[in-house]
This record gives C-alpha cells, sequence and structure tokens, in this order.
C-alpha cells in the first residue's frame, strides 16, 4: 500500500479543484494549473480535502505519483516554490533583464537565457568573505510550477556546471559540493 497515495489533502481557502477523467485542475490565489490523473486512479473531494484512491494494487505507484502531483498543485497556488541558485566565480556574474537572464561566465561571449513563461527571477550580489574583490551572485527562481521550476534551475546549471577542483560555475545554493583535493593536496 502506497504511504504517500494514502494521505489527505488539505485545500486551503480560496482554493478550488475540479476534477475530471483525466486531469485535476487547481485555482488559487497565485493562478491555475492542470496536473493529469493517471488510469486507475481517482480522487475524491470531501469536507476541505482531497484524496486519492487506486482500482487495484497495480496501480500501487502512480497512486502515490498522482497524490504528489496534486499536492504539489495545491502547494504551488497557494504559496508558490522557489529555487536559489549561486554563481560562483572570479567575473562569473548575471542581470535580469525583463524576461531574460544576461550571464557572464568565463566563455568569450556573453550567454542569453529567456525564461519561460511563469518562472520569475532576481538577482543579488553579495560580497564573500574569502577575498574583498570577490563578490557572489544568487540568482532566485519562482514560480507556481515545480517541474517547470525545476527544469528551469536544470538548465541554468548546464550552462556552466561546478568545477571539480574550485567549485566556480551555475550551483544549487542548497546542496554542499565536495571539492577535489587537486596535485598538491595529497
Amino acid at each position: 500500500m502506497s504511504r504517500v497515495g494514502k494521505k489527505p489533502i488539505t485545500i486551503p481557502a480560496g482554493v478550488t479543484v475540479t476534477i475530471s477523467d483525466s486531469q485535476l485542475e487547481v485555482k488559487g490565489p497565485k493562478g491555475v494549473l492542470q496536473t493529469p490523473i493517471p488510469k486507475g486512479v481517482s480522487f475524491k473531494q470531501e469536507d476541505g480535502t482531497l484524496t486519492a484512491e487506486r482500482a487495484g494494487d497495480d496501480q500501487a505507484a502512480f497512486h502515490g505519483l498522482a497524490r504528489a502531483l496534486a499536492n504539489n498543485a495545491v502547494v504551488g497556488v497557494t504559496e508558490g516554490f522557489s529555487r536559489e541558485m549561486d554563481i560562483v566565480g572570479v567575473g562569473y556574474k548575471a542581470d535580469v533583464q525583463g524576461k531574460k537572464i544576461l550571464f557572464s561566465l568565463g566563455y568569450s561571449h556573453p550567454i542569453e537565457y529567456q525564461l519561460p513563461e511563469g518562472i520569475d527571477a532576481k538577482t543579488e550580489r553579495v560580497n564573500t568573505k574569502t577575498s574583498i574583490t570577490q563578490y557572489q551572485t544568487t540568482i532566485t527562481l519562482s514560480g507556481i510550477d515545480k517541474q517547470k521550476l525545476g527544469q528551469v534551475a536544470a538548465e541554468l546549471n548546464r550552462l556552466r556546471k561546478p568545477d571539480a577542483y574550485k567549485g566556480k560555475g551555475v550551483r544549487y545554493a542548497d546542496r554542499l559540493y565536495k571539492l577535489k583535493p587537486g596535485k598538491t593536496g595529497k
């Protein structure tokens, strides 16, 4: 039995859920999200809670998946999601200009990244404690769709993956990166 699938989802005030055969539509103060419902899984809405039920044991994996997607939609339209990315390296920086981000990541040309619809970004420069002249740029991505937000963060990370020896590049702020010692560090 799926432990995730059995948990009921509480629907906060101001959120409406519309259940159809193939998708779930969630409307809230931040926007509207639609989530697919796999075959063999159904949703019931009673007394401000939403519960997922499955037809048989062969849909156990889809049971937990459908419940998790529905919960992400409810949280997204009420609170939203955010992700922080750090740009580490001398001369590495980023600036938000409307719906695009302009990166300077050590290549011979600037990189322009167009943000998709529903994702917002803002940058902040922080002076690191290691050196007076070194600054670190933090990009805060925010949106209501968790999947789209994670995809944008992964694409930004791929622009300049963190170096294994110095850690330079576009990094996730919440991850711990283990650096290699190099030749003299043995």
